[in-house]
């Protein structure tokens, strides 16, 4: 079992830890939210293209699109 750490040192352990942190730029930030969006929306066409034909497949070989 692991030994208790006194509060105050366990206080000043997370400060010490927490000013290491290093925060992305506001442009950063952007361009990367930006990128997301382009690739949810290539991720939806992909899939909606590959749902789509698989369908097609699926009900040609079926007989039920005549």
């Amino acid at each position: 079992m692991a030994s208790r750490t006194n509060p105050l040192i366990f206080l000043q352990q997370v400060r010490s830890e927490a000013s290491k942190i290093v925060w992305p730029t506001r442009r950063e930030t952007v361009v990367s939210t930006i990128m997301v969006f382009i690739f949810v929306v290539m991720a939806s066409l992909f899939f909606l293209a590959a749902d789509q034909l698989l369908s097609l497949g699926i009900s040609y070989l079926l007989g039920v699109g005549r």
